[in-house]
């Protein structure tokens, strides 16, 4: 059955790994058809995000093979791809050898460095990415870039990126009658993550330093702690009626200025948190807008009260899948099991 506001929309989506997959599979929680193309006889690439959607097995090195994704490509709204630049077009399932069968064809191409420049051909990962626009620099202590899992440039600079370009291009699609290429470079993504950041450092207010500013780890009120028993508490108190709020939950006097001396501020907030437990400090804070919240493993999250309360995590025995997002108030998606890719193909085809 047809839901979500994608209804209607069918996706080709050539199988790789990161953020093409989380991309497309959004897009099938939203209600799009997704064929997901994956490599016949050399095992599925899954790398956790293949779910959702109807897979089909294609050696895309047999003409007879490419010729069955092109003609599901006639029948598409949407063509995703994470390939190296000028592999797409090798296979026969470039850009222009897909708009030449449907030039209503939305193409969209993920890539780490972009389809053009000197790194366009290297290989890399989300550190890599990450670490020539500033943004890991940024990250971290002072004496260490840390890694931020694989958030930041695959998952924030990659598919959201992508899932924007594709709809985008589709409205654009309504107004012209014709598709586009969309190219997606997760360097080009964190950039524009990275965008308030980069205000704050042209106004000479971020240091180019690691631990010394607002929002990096610098200010005691935007930190995290260590409480009784091992657990942790994030602390998120920048306006002056949260800071107030959270230098009373901790029964402390004689501070200085929310914005002097934040080494002894900081040893004053290190001891408190000490004091109790991280789930005492979370009864102690609720109700509160001192912005103090409990640090939850993966273990925990899912049936910590307000995620559960919103159902935002599905949980199916060992297996836990985020509900789809965002929420739509008259066509909402749903989490389906995918039809088989050869039925799904053969109604395309029809």
């Amino acid at each position: 059955m047809a839901h979500g506001p994608l209804a209607g929309t069918r996706v080709v989506e050539l199988a790789g790994i990161g953020p093409a997959p989380l991309a497309c599979r959004l897009m099938a929680d939203l209600g799009a058809e997704v064929l997901r193309v994956e490599r016949a006889g050399g095992g599925s690439i899954d790398d956790g995000l293949a779910g959702g959607r109807a897979r089909l097995a294609v050696d895309l090195k047999d003409p007879e093979q490419v010729e069955r994704v092109l003609r599901a490509v006639e029948r598409a709204d949407v063509l995703v791809e994470a390939f190296r630049p000028g592999a797409a077009e090798r296979l026969g399932l470039g850009p222009d050898d897909c708009a030449a069968r449907n030039p209503r064809l939305v193409y969209a191409r993920m890539t780490g460095w972009g389809q053009e420049g000197p790194l366009a051909q290297r290989a890399g990962h989300d550190l890599n990415y990450l670490s020539l626009t500033g943004g890991l620099h940024a990250i971290g202590p002072g004496d260490k870039p840390v890694v931020p899992l694989n958030l930041v440039a695959d998952f924030g600079g990659g598919s959201m990126f992508l899932v924007t370009g594709v709809l985008a291009a589709l409205v654009e699609r309504g107004r012209s009658g014709l598709g586009q290429v969309v190219d997606v470079a997760m360097v080009d993504g964190v950039s524009q993550l990275m965008s308030m950041t980069w205000a704050m450092w042209s106004r000479g207010q971020w240091r180019d330093e690691r631990g010394t500013n607002l929002l990096d780890g610098g200010a005691p009120f935007y930190d995290t702690y260590a409480c009784a028993g091992g657990g942790w508490v994030a602390v998120g108190a920048i306006e002056p009626a949260f800071y107030a709020a959270l230098v009373e939950g901790l029964g402390l006097t004689g501070l200085p200025g929310q914005h002097d001396d934040w080494p002894a501020t900081r040893a004053a907030f290190t001891a408190a948190f000490r004091t109790r437990t991280r789930d005492e400090w979370a009864e102690r804070f609720a109700g509160t807008d001192a912005c103090v919240t409990p640090v939850l493993s993966l273990a925990e999250a899912p049936a910590g009260a307000h995620l559960a309360a919103r159902a935002t995590l599905a949980v199916d025995g060992a297996t836990v899948r985020p509900a789809p997002a965002p929420r739509f108030g008259r066509t909402p998606g749903v989490l389906v099991e995918p039809p088989d890719g050869e039925e799904l193909l053969g109604r395309w085809l029809a």
